[in-house]
Order: C-alpha cells, then structure tokens, then sequence
C-alpha cells in the first residue's frame, strides 16, 4: 500500500469537549442521511482524496467553530443556494454558528492566501503538507502594509498575515455573512493533493481516532 503522508502535527496539550464533538457527529450524520441536503456525487479523480481522508492520523485535527449549532449543507451538488434554478457543486461543509463566533485553524500549517472580493466573502487559506484548508465567508477585511497583506478584524481582536504559521486550534476568525451567503456560518472546504476531499469524511474519522484515544481535539466555547 503506498505510504501517505500527513500534514506536520505540532503537539497539543489542551484538553478536549467530547461531548460537543459528539454532537457534531450525531448532526453530521443526519446531514449525510438526507439524500435532499447532501446529494454527493464526486468525480472520479476525487476518489483517491477521499479515501485518503479515512487512513490518515487524525490526532492533531482541531474542530474548526465554536458555538456550533448545525451542518446546514454538505459537500456535493446542490440546487443553488441563492435562488437559481440550476444545480451547484458545492466543494465544503457549511457550519452554522452565531454571528461572530470564533473559527479555529483545523491543522497546524501555513496562510498562504487571504482574500475579501469573491462569492467566498473574506476568506483565509492554509496548507498544512499536501493538506489544503480554506474558510469562508468570515468578518473582517484584507489591508496591505510594507507590501504584506494581512487580515484583520478589529472587533473579534485578530489580525492574520499572508506567510504566517498557525498553529491547530488557534483562532484565526469569526462567522460572518460576507460573500455570498444567506446567514451566518462557515463554509469549510479541504483539498488533498490539490484534490477536493469532503470535511465530513474527515470530521468522522478524527472523531473515531481521537474519543478512541481519549484526546479529541475540539475546542468550542473555548477561551485561550
């Protein structure tokens, strides 16, 4: 079987929520069970990212909201979810959660994009080895300075520079309604290899490794 790596893990220490990460689960299977909301049709050059998504080790992952309330879309097509009539392809999980509360890195790894002006709103990426992350549609706005950008929300206290390391589990957001979108929430997407992989495959198997071990990961209603 071909070795696959994974991203760095950078120890974490801080204890876990299990029973909100247990919650997630339980509502993140009813989101995969409504063929409605979640209608999954990969490609086949997704395939191998997927499965990739159920051997790897899962022990540095961080959940990436706090105040989670709902999956409220899953990865796959989808009728438009602004009143089109067609059908989308949507690429990540939307996470709902109050207006303003706080997005968590899910792996350690380094910003390598930040941006303010697509359907995606004010958005932060990060690649952590062959793993890519983006997060969607967050307060705050992207400014330059000394030919460096950087994203900065002054009301949740969090500026984020182009080039910086984040570590897993540090705060570097909030849930806004920028871009397009019809509320407040996160939309996560993932990439293995430059291949889109489905958030939902990965939050299951972090949680099946992680309440096995007895570290899981979360950090909601969290304060550092």
């Amino acid at each position: 079987m071909q070795q696959v790596s994974k991203p760095y893990q950078r120890p974490n220490h801080k204890r876990a929520n299990r029973r909100w990460l247990l919650l997630a689960v339980l509502s993140l299977i009813s989101v995969i069970t409504l063929g409605g909301l979640y209608k999954q049709q990969v490609r086949a050059s997704e395939v191998r990212a997927i499965q990739v998504a159920s051997i790897n080790s899962w022990q540095g992952g961080s959940f990436p909201v706090e105040n989670f309330q709902a999956y409220t879309s899953g990865f796959g097509y989808r009728r438009s979810a602004t009143g089109g009539s067609g059908w989308e392809l949507h690429r990540g999980l939307d996470i709902a959660a109050p207006e303003g509360s706080y997005i968590r890195s899910w792996w350690t790894g380094q910003v390598i994009e930040l941006s303010d002006h697509t359907a995606c709103g004010t958005l932060i990426k990060i690649q952590s080895g062959e793993w890519t992350h983006v997060y969607c549609h967050m307060k705050g706005h992207v400014e330059t300075a000394g030919g460096r950008r950087y994203l900065i929300d002054r009301s949740g206290g969090l500026q984020i520079w182009e080039g910086q390391q984040v570590p897993s589990g540090a705060r570097i957001g909030r849930v806004g309604m920028s871009g397009r979108t019809t509320g407040p929430h996160l939309h996560w997407g993932m990439k293995y290899a430059n291949q889109y992989v489905d958030p939902a495959l990965v939050l299951r198997a972090m949680y099946n490794q992680q309440s096995n071990t007895g570290s899981v990961a979360k950090y909601k209603n969290q304060r550092d």
